[in-house]
């Protein structure tokens, strides 16, 4: 059996990697260099899928810096420091625009060319940042445009499944099921602003301390301050 993970070098996407690997399955990874402000990432995602004995690691190259409009692909913008109250109230200036609706249609395209039957995603609707392309109503959409849109849907009648198995859980529950099933923290990478040491002021950053903390577990990485 095969499985395609959407791994984007942090901490959800390896774990999202090891929930697969736990089910049993092959593991053919894909990560993206999308033109994002900083390459560290996608180096967390090499060593990761290295580290759980990936099949295939598959890296696409595609411009969203020409597309623009996010702190992530725009220098100009800058990563903002947000309140805890911001963070559940409106869409950061960090989303990126369509990433998870054009990520998740390469992947199922890779999906439907290696007889996969499943993609795993790991997006979260609890503890998050506000991107609408998180939400269990997105990836409802999805599948059921996936279902009407390859030949392997439609000719050869394979039903090629959307895996969100962190969907509903909280960032304590994420690390915790992580920790359960082996996955290396250490070589994740959550920053926005992507630095060798991550800078514990982001989004990303606020929310990864904050799961390890009520998880009772100490996050593995360097930060530029004592956390």
């Amino acid at each position: 059996m095969k499985a395609v993970i959407l791994l984007s070098g942090g901490l959800d996407s390896a774990t999202c990697m090891a929930v697969a690997k736990e089910n049993g399955y092959e593991l053919y990874p894909i990560s993206f260099n999308y033109h994002q402000r900083h390459s560290i990432e996608l180096e967390s995602a090499k060593k990761i899928a290295k580290y759980f004995g990936a099949k295939k690691h598959l890296i696409i190259d595609t411009n969203m810096e020409a597309i623009g409009g996010s702190a992530l692909t725009d220098a100009s913008i800058a990563v903002p420091d947000r309140t805890d109250e911001h963070l559940e109230k409106e869409v950061p200036v960090t989303y990126v625009p369509a990433r998870n609706l054009i990520f998740l249609s390469y992947a199922l395209g890779y999906a439907e060319v290696i007889g996969a039957d499943h993609v795993y995603i790991g997006v979260n609707a609890v503890d998050y940042s506000g991107y609408p392309d998180c939400r269990p109503e997105f990836i409802s959409k999805f599948q059921n445009l996936a279902d009407y849109s390859t030949k392997a849907s439609t000719e050869d009648k394979r039903h090629i499944k959307i895996e969100t198995p962190l969907q509903v859980l909280s960032k304590k529950e994420i690390i915790l099921l992580g920790n359960k099933l082996g996955v290396p923290f250490q070589l994740t990478h959550s920053c926005y602003r992507g630095g060798e040491k991550a800078c514990g002021h982001c989004d990303s950053c606020k929310l990864r301390l904050k799961g390890f903390k009520e998880a009772g577990l100490k996050d593995p990485v360097t930060y530029m301050t004592d956390i």
